[in-house]
């Protein structure tokens, strides 16, 4: 196995070490002391230094003014970003981009690519469905709009028949997503639906389209986050990606972006706990020299290290679409299991460790903590990604 980064992949991780060198992440009021969401809007600034430092542009392909560079690189920047608590939407507006560009309308693309890259649009995407529990596309439904001409009470009149899938045409959305991310923020917001044929699609709206309201939720990170609900909302077609593939491979960004926001996460957890009992004493020595302490550290490590090389093959696999014994999504399944697991017990062994002092508002690691919860929540139980592993296992018989 070769882990070696590639030059403009190590290029893009010092780029966002520069970028959020001086973002602080007590930078807003604590999720813990305020009775809402801790600010009305993303952090503005720094997506415009994101923005200057071709960080949105990343995996955007040349001809839409991008580097071109894959998810690989991607989940460096994410890495960096979750280190710092970046209050930025830098997953899901690279992630629909990406979907887009791949699935999209191309005029459409053309229209609103370059734009996302120099950071004047903001997407996000609604993955979370009507419950956080049942597929996300099962909860809005998508419909074509049949155009006036094809109506049945035309036979024979002589008029000529219009195509369905001319852009004439259109599409209605129904249904509800929940906890989309500051979708309040964003100038687009890409929602998974399903047709009466039952195919996944994924549609492109903003959120002052006709018959979109969006209810005011807060995440466990004290975010703000937003119910989206689709009344009658149409859209044309090109707003509407219905490629076979299209929502499964924009939910695999998603989630092995989320899986590298959990490691940067935890890294940073792990470094603030090696720093606090390296430096707290007990009976005259460094906690941190206590086997039991030094034990515990040493499981998260592990832990961080899983964590870690699953979230770089699930990342190839997306990245190359290489052959294996397993679909990409037994990668991305194992990829969650150590990350949702990983990431709660390494912020539970850091509060341990830091006794009291980590619950103090006044040191950051309970936001680590509400954003960890965050994460996992968002992942999903550990549980349910071996059964959906043990399922493609039982499909693909191995040996």
């Amino acid at each position: 196995m070769d882990f070696t980064f590639t030059e403009e992949q190590q290029a893009a991780t010092e780029a966002a070490r520069a970028v959020f060198s001086g973002v602080a992440p007590d930078g807003v009021p604590s999720p813990a002391l305020v009775p809402g969401a801790v600010s009305e809007d993303i952090d503005r600034p720094l997506w415009a230094g994101l923005a200057a430092g071709d960080l949105l542009s990343l995996t955007l392909s040349p001809q839409h003014g991008g580097a071109g560079l894959d998810l690989v690189a991607l989940c460096l920047v994410l890495r960096e970003s979750a280190r710092v608590l970046a209050r930025v939407p830098l997953l899901e507006t690279c992630a629909v981009a990406m979907a887009l560009q791949r699935y999209g309308d191309r005029g459409l693309a053309a229209e609103l690519l370059p734009r996302v890259g120099r950071g004047e649009l903001v997407l996000t995407v609604g993955a979370n469905g009507r419950s956080g529990h049942d597929p996300a596309e099962l909860a809005v439904t998508a419909r074509r709009v049949v155009p006036a001409a094809n109506d049945p009470s035309d036979e024979g009149s002589g008029k000529a028949p219009t195509d369905a899938a001319d852009d004439t045409a259109g599409w209605v959305l129904d249904g509800v997503q929940s906890g989309v991310p500051w979708a309040q923020a964003a100038d687009w917001i890409a929602v998974p639906a399903h047709t009466g044929e039952g195919r996944a699609v994924v549609a492109l709206i903003r959120p002052t389209h006709d018959g979109v309201t969006l209810a005011e939720q807060v995440s466990t990170s004290g975010e703000l986050f937003a119910e989206v609900r689709l009344d009658s909302t149409r859209i044309d077609n090109r707003a509407l990606m219905d490629a076979a593939g299209a929502w499964d491979w924009l939910r695999a960004l998603l989630t092995t972006g989320t899986c590298a926001l959990a490691l940067g996460l935890g890294e940073a957890v792990l470094a603030m706990t090696s720093d606090y009992t390296g430096k707290r004493e007990q009976f005259g020595f460094p906690v941190a020299t206590f086997q039991s302490v030094a034990v515990q550290a040493a499981d998260r490590y592990i832990d961080l290290r899983a964590m870690e090389v699953t979230l770089w093959q699930a990342a190839w696999r997306i990245s190359t679409g290489a052959d294996g014994a397993l679909p990409a999504e037994g990668d991305i399944a194992v990829a969650k299991i150590w990350a949702s697991d990983g990431v709660r017990r390494v912020v539970q062994t850091a509060q341990h460790l830091h006794g009291g002092f980590g619950a103090d508002t006044d040191y950051p690691l309970h936001r680590f903590h509400a954003w960890a919860k965050q994460i996992e929540l968002s992942l999903g139980p550990a549980a349910a990604h071996e059964e959906a592993l043990g399922d493609l296992l039982a499909a693909h018989l191995l040996g």
